[in-house]
């Protein structure tokens, strides 16, 4: 393997703080519930245990600049949307793969989504 290559690969993890290491656990239909009704704009996802949300911005940077916001943000958390970009538009969506469903983790990304794409519209 290349030195620069594996230099580059060792740095794309983010060393996990103690809080992070803590085991992830799938939320309960009670915390799910309650948590939810703080995130008016995300929908589940049919056949998934995972939520959405679609934002609309005036043109593309303001898009990419809004992904740039939450890409920083995940790779602080270690917890990385499922996302997709045309133009002014992002559809976002959220779950923990490592516990097969909706987490605090999405929760907490939820909320930083909503403060970050506040300027934002529904997306139509």
């Amino acid at each position: 393997m290349n030195g620069a290559f594996a230099a580059r690969r060792s740095r794309a993890r983010v060393p996990l703080s103690n809080e992070r290491c803590k085991m992830i656990h799938k939320l309960t239909s009670e915390e799910r519930k309650t948590k939810l009704e703080g995130l008016p704009l995300w929908t589940a996802v049919p056949g998934r245990d995972a939520i959405q949300r679609s934002l609309r911005f005036a043109d593309f940077n303001e898009a990419f600049g809004f992904m740039t916001r939450v890409a920083i943000k995940a790779q602080e958390m270690n917890h990385h949307p499922e996302w997709f970009n045309v133009y002014n538009r992002v559809d976002v969506t959220l779950s923990t793969h490592d516990a097969d469903g909706l987490t605090e983790r999405d929760i907490e990304l939820a909320q930083f989504i909503d403060r970050a794409g506040a300027h934002a519209q529904p997306a139509a």
